[in-house]
């Protein structure tokens, strides 16, 4: 399904989107990936959304990729006796491995890991940051604190531990059951939350044993620290800012976002902006002027994806906000100003045969007025490369493996084509001219460009670049050669 745009839209499914028809509607009106979120649902539930997805991508042609997100570890307080308490400013406030129901001088905290890690001075952030505790002692089993910021502290609410790693394992019992179904399903893209070190990243690695692809949210300081070996070690990144900008200063948040986009595009590897983009269309079909310049900030950035939660989980209006993200990816796209920024942040290329290529193929479309660029891409690497350069003309990603389809169905730009496994480069020229013109990117009298890696089939070869022509004439005598 050809997009009028190049940056791609991450759509969560829920209880407002479970169904087959409003799933295609979403996908229709935009979504070029699904996100199932672990944290909701039985398997039995998952499964079920899966089996639509794919059908509907059997349905439509068009390859779709699922995002499988993973829980994390989760980390709350315990329960009251009075169901709730009211913490005030300078008050005094113990955390415990007691589980006996609280009150409002003390409650349970069961992750002794948490009391392992602190230290005199560390901030705890509980409910999304709404209190803020101050640590004046603590020990193995416990934490005296001072309430800075109060509020109303209930059951079971999420904790956050923005000053220190916590020794957390990576995945929880639950994450590797789910971590396991959801591969034996096929999903795409596997996103870890709650990383803080690239061995977080690495631990799954092992479990997933290449069936998924590894994106790594980054929603914690620790994880903005050792961005770049976290970056190395995945496959592509989340900017998670609903719990970065809990444990950092809102303020620090848009910087980190504009920092880390452009690090990922330097190193090929597609990164999602995410979180409260235009939640105000949970309940209203209309999102507020600041969402829309929310979300065309990150694409003038140039990330590859955006992505809705609760608007298209469980909102009112996820068909319309789908629409809304749609249209303003257009309209920015269409900026000049999108171009200028695009080409003035464009970093310069490695020194490898494979950079070389796309960059220079990048250079012969734009100078020559060639239609598109076509890239035979087994593993994907070619076409990575290829939209980390943010071209002028459609991409063309062509490969024979379904699985490669549906992970570029990610990256900016791609537009994916299944075709038959070619083992000359003379037939992925043929192919590439073929689908350019059936799919509407060139007419008979255009040229494409063709990037390749030889010897097919072997990941990060890409080493040709050849200018072809459209018209079928001569594609025939070609192919008869």
């Amino acid at each position: 399904m050809r997009r009028l745009r190049n940056t791609k839209i991450v759509a969560t499914l829920g209880p407002a989107s479970e169904t087959y028809d409003m799933i295609r509607a979403l996908h229709e009106a935009g979504a070029d990936v699904f996100r199932l979120n672990m944290s909701h649902g039985s398997h039995d539930e998952i499964r079920e959304k899966h089996r639509i997805i794919r059908q509907i991508e059997k349905d439509l042609q068009s390859p779709i990729a699922i995002l499988a997100d993973l829980q994390g570890p989760k980390l709350r307080v315990g329960v009251f006796a009075n169901g709730a308490e009211e913490l005030v400013v300078g008050a005094d406030f113990r955390l415990d491995l007691d589980s006996a129901e609280g009150d409002v001088s003390r409650v349970c905290l069961p992750h002794p890991e948490i009391f392992a890690a602190l230290e005199p001075g560390a901030s705890l952030l509980v409910n999304d940051g709404k209190i803020r505790l101050t640590v004046d002692s603590c020990g193995a089993d416990h934490a005296n604190c001072k309430v800075v910021i109060g509020g109303t502290i209930s059951n079971r609410k999420g904790v956050n531990v923005p000053d220190v790693v916590l020794p957390l394992a990576a995945l929880s019992e639950k994450d590797r059951d789910d971590l396991e179904f959801v591969c034996g399903l096929g999903v795409d893209w596997l996103a870890l939350s709650f990383v803080q070190r690239p061995e977080d990243v690495h631990e799954a690695r092992e479990l997933a044993q290449g069936r998924a692809a590894l994106l790594s949210k980054i929603e914690k300081p620790a994880a903005v620290e050792a961005f770049e070996a976290i970056l190395e070690a995945s496959d592509g990144i989340m900017v998670a800012r609903g719990d970065l900008g809990v444990e950092l200063p809102v303020s620090h948040v848009p910087p980190i976002q504009k920092r880390l986009v452009r690090k990922c595009r330097s190193a090929a590897k597609p990164v999602i902006v995410a979180t409260q983009m235009l939640e105000s269309m949970i309940e209203s079909p209309m999102p507020t002027r600041a969402e829309v310049s929310d979300v065309a900030t990150a694409i003038y950035e140039g990330t590859d994806a955006i992505m809705l939660s609760a608007e298209s989980a469980a909102g009112d209006f996820p068909v319309e906000a789908v629409s809304t993200m749609n249209n303003v990816a257009i309209e920015v796209e269409s900026d000049t100003n999108y171009r200028e920024i695009i080409e003035a942040s464009r970093t310069a290329p490695n020194s490898t045969v494979a950079d070389a290529i796309v960059s220079a193929a990048r250079e012969i479309a734009e100078t020559t007025e060639v239609a598109a660029i076509c890239c035979f891409s087994e593993s994907g690497t070619t076409a990575l490369l290829v939209a980390r350069e943010r071209p002028r003309v459609p991409i063309i990603a062509m490969t024979s493996l379904r699985g490669t389809a549906r992970r570029l169905a990610l990256t900016w730009g791609t537009n994916c084509v299944i075709t038959t496994e070619v083992s000359r480069f003379k037939m992925a020229v043929v192919a590439s001219a073929r689908a350019a013109r059936e799919l509407g990117y060139a007419e008979e009298q255009d040229h494409i460009v063709v990037t390749a890696g030889l010897p097919f089939n072997v990941p990060g070869t890409t080493n040709i670049v050849r200018v072809a022509p459209c018209d079928e004439r001569l594609i025939f005598n070609m192919e008869k050669e």
